[in-house]
């Protein structure tokens, strides 16, 4: 009986472990940088503005938080590419 022989039997859940938090990671990645969601909150967001249910300082410090996100993606996605 070999190494190799004695090491199959647990490379198998670790493979299937390594899977997983691939998996974990690619989720967490499409739902934090998911650029339709950020638009969706700003649209959102301007709505609340016009409609006062927020006031202009709310409204501005939200909305720079925003596009800040919207940058992050961004530069996120030319990393990604390139």
């Amino acid at each position: 009986m070999g190494l190799l022989d004695l090491l199959i039997p647990f490379m198998i859940p670790v493979k299937g472990v390594v899977w997983i938090g691939e998996k974990i990671r690619e989720v967490s990645e499409n739902e934090l940088f998911d650029k339709s969601k950020v638009n969706e909150k700003l649209l959102e967001l301007q709505m609340r503005y016009e409609m006062g249910q927020i006031g202009e300082e709310e409204f501005e410090k939200k909305e720079a938080e925003l596009l800040e996100n919207i940058e992050t993606i961004r530069r996120y996605e030319e990393e990604k590419e390139g």
